[in-house]
């Protein structure tokens, strides 16, 4: 599933490519996504401008000038693709290499001005696509119990102290939250407290200050260093210029089971573990 710098890397793509153009017209080849998308929805939006494009976590935002938002979640296998001028189709997202046999999961079809064609393709249709009001954006259900951005001052030692007070779960669990922090996943969080030289199975009423700092401080290093590197392809990732993101050169421990840890002078294997359908890797030696 993507993460932050992922979703992020498509966000720039989509304002790049598609900002201020006006919805002509849209196809909608399947309405049958995670949630089925409702008839009124083309309706609501033809002749319109995506005035804004932002990123919320793991959601996407195309603001109109209708006070109507499209809100878009990728899920599993979901991705964007931009047509210019009938031309070959390009990546904004990631995941599966792209072929002629891909086109039948193009679910939503979206005619903009410029001659340009947005497409939404999914093959696994975790993903989603919704209509929600502008002004209320910060009271939808999707948004409203979020925690903050890891990007953002507010993801910072004071917020972080004051939420773990009186909890007991273990760390890896905690930083997968989303109401704690927004955007992260199974990827970032154990590459993150690697980095960190926590384990994760610490509870977080044993974390201390200095560490606190320190997986605040790696979150941002990291999430910027992923995003300047296009985002960590786990398949095939293109954005809008058909560059593959290539952060998962830098992984420390995700996918690595077994293989010789990174760090210099350990010599320790990297451990694989499943915790709640989701698999934990770090070093036994570095991350104590």
């Amino acid at each position: 599933m993507p993460e932050l710098p992922e979703v992020e890397v498509v966000k720039k793509s989509l304002k790049k490519e598609i900002s201020n153009l006006i919805i002509k017209n849209i196809i909608i080849n399947n309405n049958k996504l995670r949630y089925k998308i409702k008839n009124s929805f083309s309706k609501e939006i033809i002749g319109h401008k995506i005035l804004k494009i932002s990123r919320r976590a793991k959601y996407i935002l195309l603001n109109l000038n209708n006070n109507l938002t499209i809100l878009s979640h990728l899920g599993m296998t979901g991705k964007f693709f931009i047509i210019k001028n009938d031309s070959e189709r390009k990546k904004t997202s990631f995941y599966y290499n792209t072929s002629i046999k891909d086109h039948k999961h193009d679910h939503i079809i979206f005619y903009l001005s410029n001659k340009t064609k947005l497409v939404y393709n999914d093959v696994r249709r975790f993903g989603f696509i919704k209509l929600i009001s502008t002004s209320n954006i910060s009271s939808n259900l999707h948004i409203k119990y979020l925690g903050p951005e890891p990007l953002s001052k507010n993801f910072n030692l004071i917020y972080f102290k004051k939420y773990i007070l009186n909890r007991k779960k273990i760390i890896k669990e905690l930083m997968m939250d989303q109401k704690f922090i927004a955007g992260l996943g199974n990827i970032y969080v154990n590459e993150i407290l690697f980095l960190c030289k926590i384990n994760p199975f610490k509870k977080v009423n044993k974390i201390n200050d200095k560490e606190i700092i320190n997986i605040i401080k790696n979150t941002k290093k990291l999430l910027k260093r992923s995003i300047k590197f296009g985002g960590s392809s786990i398949k095939n990732f293109n954005n809008s210029d058909g560059k593959s993101g290539k952060f998962q050169q830098n992984f420390n421990v995700y996918g690595r089971k077994g293989k010789i840890c990174n760090k210099n002078n350990c010599k320790s294997l990297i451990n694989k573990l499943i915790l709640s359908n989701r698999a934990i890797y770090y070093c036994k030696t570095c991350q104590k």
